[in-house]
């Protein structure tokens, strides 16, 4: 499954002081997360496929991310023994800047090292740049290239890996990227 960024969150501008609310995807949010894949991807997943992933809750994590009333932002993990693969990270692009992606991806590190991964992998579009350049402040490094791995462009897909995510040394790069992003990120179980 590949991993789709439409946000980062490094070399953002100073983010204002927001609190942004983390909270599990439920089908309630389906809607709004459909209007923001609209928005960012040139071919959206389903809602049948965002329901089929929902229901892995074994091997699945989903988030949104909130501001005040309104989802500005979700991301997706999969585990697969002890790795853990991001499969999806948006934000709507309104709320591009704000370090929305960085406290998703912050949130899937801490769900994987929860779950027992030992690594993460992702997929990224070539030209995302700016994507890859969040991925790197997590440490994942460039691990290869599938060609023509989305379909709907044609284009290739670096693929990135996080290694040894479990020791201290990274709980300490989670906590360094967590000191630099603005504002409060509360996490909800509902």
């Amino acid at each position: 499954m590949a991993t789709r960024a439409a946000d980062t969150g490094i070399g953002e501008v100073p983010g204002d002081d927001l609190e942004i609310e983390l909270a599990p995807m439920r089908r309630r949010h389906l809607r709004r997360v459909l209007e923001i894949e609209a928005a960012v991807y040139p071919r959206p997943w389903s809602f049948s496929l965002f329901l089929s992933e929902l229901a892995l809750r074994g091997s699945r994590a989903y988030v949104i991310a909130r501001c005040g009333d309104e989802l500005v932002g979700y991301a997706g993990l999969m585990m697969a023994l002890d790795d853990a693969h991001v499969t999806t990270i948006a934000v709507d692009p309104a709320w591009h800047r704000r370090h929305i992606a960085t406290r998703l991806l912050l949130h899937l590190a801490d769900v994987a090292r929860e779950r027992g991964a030992a690594h993460m992998t992702l997929e990224v579009r070539v030209g995302n740049t700016e994507a890859q350049n969040l991925y790197r402040a997590f440490g994942f490094r460039p691990a290869g290239i599938r060609r023509g791995y989305y379909a709907e462009t044609n284009e290739d897909a670096l693929v990135m890996w996080a290694d040894d995510i479990g020791g201290a040394p990274y709980a300490v790069r989670l906590a360094e990227i967590a000191h630099r992003v603005r504002g409060r990120t509360k996490v909800v179980s509902r």
